[in-house]
């Protein structure tokens, strides 16, 4: 039988036996390889996190709202390339520095025209975005450029940016005087079909206008010409006349949002697609960006000495009623020599918009040897009477406009072709003169003696009064006596007329008698025609029946008239 013991059996002779004592190497090394495991495994991920690990970002925001260091991901096309390691506040605490790990397969973000924003449900009049967050939580979006450079502190978006890197299209700039109701975001429009969006907008550098890039989607960039007109095509364009009421908006989204629209003009123009970053004017109304090109403008004043209430700025100008420029300036001046207070008014001018007119003009004046600028133009128009006039444009509002019109017996004035700026003549407005008018038919009344006329207007119906008593009372019951004594006679006359009355009866047998009469006087007359002697003689027995002959000759006919017996 075999023992394990490593004890030895006792000796004989009462010695303690001697343990044996058996080492086992191999022990030692089992006891330390699961640590040597778990570190190789550490250190292998340790390598193969570094081999993994990308490049490390800062991004600055305004605030971390949404944000979570060791959580909220990174995202490009919806694809995870990095996460959030830790957020703390910069060091003049204005804003929130967000540190982030990217992966190695995005080193490319890693750029200096790379974008970074926090993608969060936002609901604004352009729509609503980000609504996927409200349950899988805010994530830094991202969007890369084309450039090679190394960056690795950005400064992140408040907003999404409108148009990405890479999406097919072209970008163009509008100029305007100010920026209206447009907002990054803002569509635009070509017939009435969204074909793009507003990019991005700034002030110009001189402080007098505003930049807009705008971003038009291909294919529909191709729409974009050299000759295309932009206009502001925000809220909604009413306007009365002849036709009626007319409504015109691109749609509800430009009432609430705003939104550009363009258009080529009508006519002959160059149809050539644009090239990139091509800059145009963004006009306020569709009627003023399809309106024929203005050309170089002028500057004119007026002097007007009566009220101009009503007259405000960019009050149009026009010339036979074509609209030819518009107000820019109203203010005071002062009189010394009449003590009055006169009214300067300041407007631009654009003569190409008369057309055919215009250059007729300037042919005309080049024929007869004469400088064909526009001041010495308006010296001869003003020869022939042409005046400013301040004119009612709206009854309801009492809104005023500049009329340019040839006033027919007005006073010769003096005009100087180069004074600066050029002085038009001017002549008091219709309204003005129907006030004049008004005031002197007041003069005039005021001097009517309506207290005698109502005296003397008094006394006449007081008599007049009297007179009808007198009627009523003495000759209208009078009258109505001698209408029943009419009335009687009427009675007794109609019962002579009757048909059995004696009188009716005289009077038929009288006319009888002179119907007999009549008959006789026409035989008479007949006789006397043909035998005119009996007159003379009498008239013939009547010749007996026997002793007739019959008439064969005209021997034996009797004489005529005239004829010798």
């Amino acid at each position: 039988m075999t023992d394990d013991n490593p004890i030895e059996q006792a000796p004989p002779g009462g010695e303690l036996p001697r343990p044996v004592v058996k080492r086992r190497r191999f022990n030692a090394s089992l006891i330390w390889l699961v640590p040597a495991l778990a570190a190789l495994v550490g250190l292998s991920l340790v390598i193969n996190n570094w081999l993994q690990a990308g490049p490390q970002i800062t991004i600055s925001f305004q605030s971390a709202e949404g944000l979570d260091a060791g959580k909220t991901p990174v995202k490009y096309k919806n694809v995870v390339i990095g996460r959030v390691n830790k957020i703390h506040l910069s060091g003049d605490r204005s804003h929130v520095l967000v540190n982030v790990a990217l992966e190695k397969s995005a080193e490319g973000f890693a750029t200096r025209d790379t974008r970074f924003w926090v993608v969060r449900p936002r609901i604004g009049l352009g729509g609503v975005s980000g609504i996927d967050t409200l349950l899988s939580g805010a994530f830094i979006g991202a969007d890369v450029g084309d450039s090679n450079d190394y960056e690795d502190e950005f400064k992140g978006l408040e907003l999404p940016p409108a148009v990405n890197h890479g999406a097919p299209g072209r970008s163009f700039v509008l100029h305007s005087d100010d920026l209206g109701s447009l907002d990054i975001g803002s569509p635009v429009y070509y017939r009435r079909i969204q074909v793009g969006r507003v990019a991005s907008y700034q002030l110009d550098s001189d402080g007098k206008g505003v930049s807009l890039q705008i971003f038009v989607d291909g294919p529909n960039d191709k729409f974009v010409t050299r000759s295309s007109r932009f206009w502001n095509a925000s809220g909604v364009d009413v306007s009365i006349g002849a036709n009626g009421l007319k409504l015109n908006t691109q749609s509800l989204a430009t009432v609430l949002a705003g939104g550009v629209a363009f258009q080529d003009p009508p006519g002959p123009h160059d149809s050539t697609p644009a090239p990139e970053d091509n800059a145009y004017t963004l006009f306020g109304d569709q009627t003023t960006a399809m309106a024929p090109p203005d050309g170089t403008p002028h500057y004119i004043r007026m002097r007007f000495e009566q009220s101009v209430r009503g007259l405000a700025m960019d009050a149009p100008v026009e010339f036979l009623g074509i609209n030819i420029g518009k107000v820019v300036s109203v203010r005071l001046d002062y009189d010394e020599q009449k003590q009055r207070f006169p009214v300067l008014v300041g407007a631009v001018i654009y003569p190409q918009r008369l057309g055919a007119a215009y250059d007729k003009l300037e042919a005309l004046a080049k024929a007869h040897g004469e400088n064909p600028d526009l001041s010495q133009m308006i010296g001869r128009l003003v020869e022939h009477g042409l005046r400013a006039q301040a004119r009612t444009g709206n009854l309801l509002t009492g809104q005023l406009y500049v009329a340019l019109d040839f006033i027919p017996k007005t006073p010769k004035v003096a005009f100087d072709p180069a004074a600066k700026p050029l002085t038009i003549p001017t002549v008091p407005g219709s309204f003005d003169k129907l006030q004049e008018q008004m005031a002197g038919i007041v003069d005039k009344l005021a001097k009517v003696p309506f207290d005698s006329i109502g005296q003397n207007l008094d006394r006449s119906l007081a008599g007049l009064d009297r007179t009808l008593k007198q009627v009523n009372g003495q000759t209208l019951p009078a009258l109505g006596d001698t209408l029943h004594g009419v009335q009687r006679t009427m009675a007794t006359a109609n019962e002579a007329l009757a048909g059995d009355s004696p009188l009716q009866q005289n009077l038929g047998a009288t006319l009888e008698q002179l119907q007999r009469m009549a008959r006789s006087l026409r035989v008479l007359t007949d006789y006397l025609g043909g035998h005119p002697e009996a007159l003379i003689r009498g008239r013939r027995a009547d010749a007996k029946p026997a002793d007739a002959k019959p008439v064969t000759t005209p021997a034996a006919m009797p004489p005529t008239q005239g004829s010798k017996p």
